[in-house]
């Protein structure tokens, strides 16, 4: 079993090549895509069977998706051992205003925010918006 498939299987994800191929294209990323990206890469394929995909890992703690504020939703690879919990495996998302990229900086954990008796929270976003590394010119 490749090291691809075993992601999937440690995921309850069953390893399709479609998937296999997302997923391969997902870990060479070092910025979060969007459906759209992933599209244009996989231009022969059909767009809801990367729209399920997608989905797919979102729902079984492979890769998370991210609303940056692009109106386009992102998508990233968890980090391992990750459970997508709001209380424990959250980070700051960074979204350049000049080269339009939005990057996960997992090593930047969101504090656990105490809400009012009575509420819930479901999924925390935050993105910092400004200029990146990059683009900053370091």
């Amino acid at each position: 079993m490749s090291d691809l498939e075993q992601i999937l299987e440690n995921n309850n994800v069953r390893p399709t090549a479609m998937r296999l191929l997302v997923l391969q294209y997902l870990l060479s990323k070092k910025v979060t895509v969007s459906l759209i990206d992933i599209e244009a890469h996989f231009h022969n394929s059909d767009r809801s069977t990367l729209y399920r995909t997608l989905k797919s890992f979102v729902e079984n703690g492979v890769a998370h998706q991210i609303d940056d504020g692009t109106g386009s939703t992102k998508y990233a690879i968890c980090e391992e051992n990750c459970n997508c919990e709001v209380d424990t495996d959250l980070h700051l998302h960074f979204h350049c205003a000049n080269c339009n990229e939005t990057v996960c900086l997992t090593e930047h954990k969101i504090p656990h925010i105490n809400l009012p008796e009575g509420f819930k929270a479901e999924n925390v976003n935050l993105v910092v918006k400004g200029i990146c590394d990059k683009c900053n010119g370091r």
